[in-house]
């Protein structure tokens, strides 16, 4: 069985066991809802307030990040730089290091570091859930700064740093990278989520990298596809845009 659909059963068997169809379809609304049209609230940590929003959360927005960032790996050639460690910046349940390292040969160690405990804890078990060799830390991106030898991965949340922070973290990568680190940024395709990202991406090309927008049609595996049917989405194509500078 590919591990990707032996990561769905565990995810359901963990999350879904107390709650019916119908609680956790209305999660995914609430949350999508919060994503496009509520955004400020995301910083008080109203994605993540109660079961059934942890639930959707984990089981059907983390997969399908999973899916695209996979692809994106794919696409810029990432899995073809070898590193040691990979760092997963606000890594939430960790899908984004998982869905990077598990298509490295050998994979790397793995290190997601969030500010919400439930995501940390999560993480760690996302990524022991596809046998990579990995775990979740509560630690605060406004403070930390990155290990060096280590590729760094940030999906969904740059945009979420304040100003200062995100300052901080546009040169710590270039400077990662110009040591070695291979860096992927992703985020959203729509641009005025991101006001920051021509500036970004003139630097990382700047520095030998490249910024795309994707958009990858995909065949949902059924339960997704039903959620994404029963909330009222689509998510036959898969959309983002990524900064990827390969280091070296």
């Amino acid at each position: 069985m590919d591990s990707f659909i032996r990561w769905l059963d565990a995810l359901d068997g963990r999350h879904r066991q107390a709650l019916s169809f119908q609680e956790v379809r209305r999660s995914v609304q609430a949350l999508s809802s919060l994503y496009v049209e509520r955004r400020n609230r995301l910083a008080q940590g109203a994605a993540l307030d109660g079961a059934g929003k942890r639930a959707a959360f984990a089981t059907f927005f983390g997969p399908l990040h999973f899916l695209l960032i996979r692809e994106i790996v794919r696409a810029v050639g990432a899995a073809a730089r070898p590193c040691p460690a990979l760092l997963d910046l606000g890594c939430g349940t960790g899908v984004a290091g998982a869905a990077w390292a598990s298509e490295m040969n050998p994979a790397p160690h793995v290190s997601g570091v969030d500010r919400n405990p439930w995501v940390a804890a999560e993480a760690g078990w996302t990524y022991r859930a596809f046998g990579l060799d990995g775990s979740g830390k509560t630690l605060d991106l406004n403070t930390f700064r990155p290990p060096g030898n280590t590729a760094l991965v940030a999906a969904f949340i740059v945009n979420e740093l304040p100003e200062e922070v995100r300052e901080r973290w546009r040169a710590a990568m270039l400077v990662a990278a110009g040591r070695g680190s291979p860096v992927l940024v992703v985020e959203p395709i729509a641009r005025k989520l991101s006001p920051w990202w021509d500036d970004w991406a003139r630097d990382f090309t700047a520095a030998g990298g490249r910024s795309d927008e994707w958009r990858f049609a995909v065949a949902l595996p059924e339960r997704l596809a039903l959620m994404d049917k029963a909330a009222g989405l689509n998510h036959r194509e898969l959309t983002g845009r990524s900064l990827w500078l390969p280091g070296g």
